[in-house]
């Protein structure tokens, strides 16, 4: 599901719509036992994220703009995963401690927190809409005529950036299975419950703290060459897990997870770059959208090998996914092929 920004319907109020939309089905999930009734609320839960999907980052990188201050974004929205990644942690750790009371307290209290955020959302952040463009130079509207969200992702659609959008999916279908299951296979190679827990959660702490490194990596490194780097090391990561040796396992999941957060942070600056302000919402909802997909499949391939070959020779074998990956990059990396036009490019960096 991709969220539609419209001009009466802005940033702040799609992330507003969707927050409230959750936080409802959430409770009405504990108000309600019947499974048909659970099954629409999950739906509605869905279109909820749906509406704050791309609305968020748009709003954040949108309002950096009118301030002159988009240099700063990837240095913000790490800081911004970083307290994301912490606070979901503590989140975890809180809800089992919930649980024990029940499962409508850990719901009611997520429920609780959506409601406050909008709170403090409506109070401190102003509205951007997608008519406000405030990052397109006079008279662009008029030129190219972008009716729909969908015309104007066919104007900035260079091959550079769609291949982009797929290798920055592929990433991310590489890591998530891979942390998920990382579990398993640690459990598989003679890892008790214990030291796992240890492991998976010192792994979400390193993949919180590792994406403050992206400022210096974007201004140092790039992200023509972090791409590559980032594949890379998943593969290396998925490699070395499939020797079998457990704690050759551990070493490769602390010390490889966080790069590809680093990653994440800078692609998603290049996607704010590339798209036009009117229409910047949607179009991150489609990208968002194209990653949770391959993110799915790459759930269902990554198990199906498991299954098939054993925990270690499945990790091993899903290495290919980053590979690939890799070699899609290729052709940008040495070509130099433009991700970005000079037409979207925010007014303060054609400045510079």
């Amino acid at each position: 599901m991709v969220a539609h920004e419209t001009p009466r319907r802005g940033r702040r109020a799609s992330i507003v719509i969707g927050q409230v939309l959750i936080a409802g089905c959430l409770l009405g999930q504990v108000a309600f036992s019947n499974y048909w009734v659970f099954l629409a609320l999950f739906i509605g839960q869905g279109v909820g994220m749906a509406c704050v999907s791309g609305s968020d980052t748009a709003l954040l990188y949108d309002l950096l703009v009118r301030r002159g201050a988009t240099a700063s974004y990837v240095k913000i929205k790490s800081r911004f995963t970083m307290l994301g990644t912490v606070t979901s942690g503590a989140a975890i750790v809180l809800g089992g401690q919930l649980q024990q009371i029940s499962w409508g307290v850990v719901y009611v209290g997520s429920a609780a927190c959506l409601v406050l955020a909008v709170v403090v959302l409506m109070s401190w952040v102003p509205e951007i809409r997608g008519a406000d463009a405030v990052d397109e130079q006079d008279g662009v509207e008029e030129e190219h005529g972008d009716a729909t969200a969908w015309g104007a992702m066919l104007r900035v659609a260079t091959p550079a950036l769609v291949t982009l959008v797929v290798v920055s999916g592929l990433m991310h279908a590489t890591l998530t299975p891979y942390i998920i299951f990382t579990q398993k296979t640690l459990s598989d190679q003679g890892a008790g419950t214990a030291l796992v827990s240890v492991v998976i959660s010192a792994g979400f702490f390193a993949g919180g703290l590792t994406p403050l490194l992206s400022d210096r990596a974007d201004r140092r490194i790039g992200y023509r060459v972090i791409v590559p780097v980032s594949l890379l090391t998943l593969a290396a990561a998925l490699g070395l897990s499939g020797l079998g040796l457990v704690w050759v396992t551990i070493a490769a999941f602390l010390v490889l997870v966080g790069i590809p957060e680093i990653t994440a942070v800078i692609v998603d600056n290049v996607f704010n770059e590339a798209v036009p302000s009117r229409h910047r919402a949607s179009l991150l909802s489609v990208i968002a959208f194209v990653e949770s997909a391959l993110i799915g499949i790459g759930y269902l391939l990554l198990g199906a090998l498991m299954d098939g070959l054993g925990s270690s020779v499945g990790m091993a074998t899903y290495a290919a996914v980053p590979l690939l990956a890799c070699l899609l990059w290729l052709p940008v990396l040495f070509r130099g092929a433009r991700v970005t036009t000079e037409i979207e490019k925010p007014a303060d960096q054609q400045a510079s």
